[in-house]
């Protein structure tokens, strides 16, 4: 089953229709009330960061679901005519430290304006390390790949450990209820699932 399809914009304000739809995704399903709570957290956390991210994109936002398996979708599209917006789209990627990549639902929303950079050709010595380290070697359908399993799989076998990055990862309510997050481009289009079986 697939939920009405939402369109979102960086004007837009009520998010709470895209919250709503986990609800009756949940119960469509037939999940319990503490399933269905945890589907919700894990859309408010995917809402929570497109507002940032819509600065360079409008796109649109849906859930799929077949039995107990739910996925949550967000679809970007780059804008034709950044101007300005342009060079701070590209800076995101420049340092390799930037304060704003602090948390996993940041680093989500990283990788996808790390991907529309390198749309906009960003040398590939410009990666963050995070970034790096969740990309999958051989993509689904897309032209490059990352995913929180890998970027966890990566952390785990890490020798040192970055202990604010592990810390963040044993914090966040997407690394430990969420089964995978993808991020992916494909053309000048950035999705984001979110996948969670019950």
């Amino acid at each position: 089953m697939k939920s009405d399809v939402y369109k979102i914009s960086q004007n837009m304000t009520d998010m709470e229709a895209l919250l709503a739809e986990s609800e009756r995704c949940a119960n469509y399903s037939g999940l319990s009330a503490k399933e269905g709570i945890r589907l919700r957290l894990l859309a408010e956390e995917l809402v929570d960061m497109l507002p940032e991210l819509l600065e360079y994109c409008s796109g649109e936002v849906w859930y799929e679901c077949e039995g107990r398996n739910f996925e949550i979708h967000a679809s970007v599209l780059l804008d034709d005519m950044l101007s300005v917006d342009r060079e701070k789209l590209m800076s995101v990627s420049k340092s390799g430290k930037n304060a704003a990549a602090k948390g996993i639902m940041s680093k989500i929303r990283i990788a996808a304006e790390t991907m529309f950079a390198e749309y906009l050709t960003m040398p590939p010595d410009a990666y963050y390390d995070f970034y790096s380290m969740g990309t999958v070697p051989e993509p689904y359908y897309y032209s490059t790949t990352w995913s929180l399993c890998q970027y966890k799989l990566a952390m785990e076998q890490e020798e040192k450990k970055d202990e604010e990055s592990w810390d963040e990862l044993e914090k966040s309510i997407i690394a430990n209820l969420a089964d995978d997050v993808v991020v992916g481009i494909k053309g000048r289009n950035v999705d984001i699932i979110l996948k969670k079986s019950f």
